[in-house]
């Protein structure tokens, strides 16, 4: 487990987050979805759309030495989770979770919801999440999910 601090976004974070949001659509997603589909999200995911999530949604970020996952958060529900490929399995995404899920808790939800990829599924799952039905959106077939937060 990578020993990470978790922070609001800032700015200056958009060309990371966004840098690793690419590498993860390029080395999983891409198993699960066809190449146009793959390439409306690497085109969707800019450092200037990064700039205008952040005026709706709150983002954080973890880090070390440097910016390593990041997730955002409207109410109880969560978008735009993603780990820098290269460290995959050290908790950093069960961290992220866990961090907008305590919010989400404290702030009286019962409950968490996300739209997670076929690549995610699994992850969600580990996580406590269960299905509630599958969607075909713009972006490819993704699963809508829920986790009780008491």
């Amino acid at each position: 487990m990578v020993d990470i601090q978790i922070r609001p976004y800032r700015t200056g974070d958009a060309e990371r987050i966004t840098d690793i949001i690419q590498r993860c659509l390029v080395a999983v997603n891409y198993r699960d979805y066809p190449p146009q589909i793959i390439g409306k999200l690497r085109a969707y995911y800019s450092v200037d759309r990064f700039t205008e999530i952040s005026n709706s949604r709150r983002i954080y970020v973890a880090e070390t030495d440097r910016v390593l996952g990041t997730v955002s958060r409207e109410g109880n529900k969560v978008y735009t989770m993603f780990v820098d490929p290269n460290y995959f399995g050290n908790g950093i995404g069960r961290q992220l979770m866990e961090y907008v899920e305590r919010l989400a808790a404290e702030e009286g939800y019962n409950n968490m919801e996300t739209g997670a990829s076929i690549a995610a599924h699994d992850f969600y799952i580990r996580l406590g999440y269960s299905d509630l039905r599958e969607s075909e959106a713009d972006f490819g077939l993704i699963y809508i999910m829920r986790k009780p937060l008491r």
